[in-house]
């Protein structure tokens, strides 16, 4: 089959589409310039692929890769189906607003994308390896979300699914709720306001990173961590935290646990059920751990 056979050689320009089934490979190929509205892109890999100036009302993706290498993109109150996954990858300066996206492995290597009020069914491997991401108002439910992305800001995120930002850095999230084991592995620069985090082993291997307002569940979490603040946070069912983590500055308003060989930094705490100190794994003389219930500042194991 050749290729006039197979794409629509004719790049539609400076159009308004109205209520058109779509199919077939390519359907909009290097289509520009185009407003978009009521319109279903049925079976048929790639429709907008290599588009650019593009906005799309009230319309649903169907079929796999819709939106590749594309430039400037605006679409509001669509769907992507369950089969429309892979959606949008390699694609630059693009806005979503209202919209559900039931397809997993959306956005990857992609720059400048904002997400407003829209929800991801399936949110697997999504935006993976993408470079300025802004989300706002955004419930997901997938493993390893945001895996090696950079420069991502967020502000009300519903987060179900473990591994999240993974490798990523220069995070800022705020009145997020992420239920997630292994959030923020191998990470840089991660600040999080006014957060809940529930998941076991939080934070490892990771550099710089800052909770502030937060309340955080975590079985083994905050351990193998390089610079970590914590200004006014609750830990709840939180127990062997701190392990090896170096220049702490935690200051918790409840009861923490346990705490097991602490790398150095100040811990601040209303209680501690348990410390747990290794003589040959841990020098408990880098970290000063103050009671503040009693002001008593901890110098032994118990």
């Amino acid at each position: 089959m050749g290729n006039q056979e197979r794409f629509n050689p004719i790049s539609r320009k400076n159009e308004t589409i109205i209520q058109e089934d779509l199919t077939g490979e390519r359907a909009l190929y290097r289509g520009s310039d185009l407003k978009i509205y009521d319109t279903i892109f049925h079976d048929g890999e790639s429709p907008l692929k290599e588009a650019k100036n593009i906005e799309v009302y009230n319309s649903e993706f169907q079929w796999k890769y819709p939106i590749w290498y594309a430039e400037n993109v605006y679409v509001k109150n669509c769907v992507w189906q369950e089969m429309g996954r892979s959606g949008v990858w390699y694609t630059n300066h693009m806005t979503v607003d209202d919209s559900m996206i039931w397809a997993p492995k959306n956005f990857r290597r992609c720059n400048d994308i904002t997400i407003n009020n829209t929800s991801f069914a399936e949110a697997e491997e999504t935006f993976w390896m993408c470079n300025d991401i802004k989300l706002n108002n955004v419930t997901a439910k997938g493993n390893y979300f945001a895996m090696n992305s950079t420069n991502i800001k967020i502000d009300g995120l519903n987060l179900y699914g473990n591994y999240a930002f993974d490798g990523a850095s220069n995070i800022e999230i705020r009145n997020s709720k992420l239920l997630t084991k292994d959030c923020f592995w191998n990470c840089e620069n991660v600040t999080v306001y006014d957060s809940y985090i529930s998941g076991e082993y939080l934070a490892w291997n990771t550099k710089n990173i800052i909770f502030i307002n937060c309340t955080i569940e975590s079985n083994q979490g905050l351990c193998y961590i390089d610079n970590l603040k914590m200004e006014n946070c609750k830990l709840v069912n939180t127990g062997l935290a701190f392990e090896y983590a170096n220049n702490v500055d935690a200051e918790i308003t409840n009861r923490i646990d346990s705490i097991l060989n602490p790398g150095s930094g100040t811990i601040k705490a209303r209680q501690i059920d348990k410390l747990i100190i290794e003589n040959d794994n841990c020098d408990l003389a880098k970290t000063k751990i103050t009671i503040t219930e009693s002001g008593k500042t901890i110098t032994e194991s118990f």
